[in-house]
């Protein structure tokens, strides 16, 4: 553990935060015009310790094999967390927006972890640092987005439609981001698949 790393798991930590205040903002005394103030908030932490566990791994030098597990784990988990709190009332995203996220993240994350088994690397690709980053947006614009329908400027089915249009894009971008880790890496998952089984593996 190392400074870096107690940013990542503050990451951690915010994520379930942030869909309890969601779905239950009675709990924390939010009424609808605070509520998208204080999800701001928590998305500003979040991401703010996303730059800054990388910031100090670097400056530092503080990458450790820990971190290069944790710090993808936790975008996955805070984003994937945040876009399923959003699909309950007032937003209500189409559930299988969040499911391409999950999916991706877990094929990424099996092929990753399997290779690394049998001692390849599997390299990272800039397209997952800007998923990221699309994901990110996605959750900004749309808690932004709760700001004038708490006020009444724009309807519940106007948030959604918008809400659903930007997480779809943001849906593209990942499924385009899963596809070029694959091709990047075809080499190593090939010997992966051809590689005879261990008497020992299960």
């Amino acid at each position: 553990m190392n400074l870096a790393n107690y940013f990542t798991l503050l990451r951690l930590v915010i994520s379930p935060i942030f869909l309890l205040v969601y779905l239950e903002p009675d709990w924390f005394g939010l009424n609808s015009q605070w509520l998208p103030y204080a999800l701001l908030a928590l998305l500003g932490i979040s991401e703010l310790s996303d730059f800054f566990d990388g910031f100090f791994a670097r400056k530092f030098n503080q990458v450790t094999e820990l971190g290069k597990i944790l710090d993808p784990m936790a975008d996955s988990i805070s984003h994937i967390s945040m876009f399923l709190a959003f699909t309950q009332d007032p937003i209500r995203l189409p559930i299988w927006t969040v499911f391409i996220f999950m999916y991706r993240d877990f094929v990424v994350s099996t092929l990753r972890t399997a290779c690394a088994l049998r001692g390849y690397t599997l390299a990272a690709r800039i397209s997952g640092k800007i998923k990221a980053g699309v994901q990110a947006s996605a959750i900004l614009i749309i808690t932004l987005l709760l700001i004038p329908a708490a006020s009444g400027e724009i309807t519940q089915s106007t948030l959604q439609l918008f809400a659903t249009v930007i997480v779809a894009l943001a849906a593209i971008y990942t499924l385009y981001s899963g596809f070029d880790y694959v091709f990047a890496n075809r080499f190593y998952i090939y010997r992966l698949l051809k590689q005879p089984k261990k008497a020992s593996d299960s």
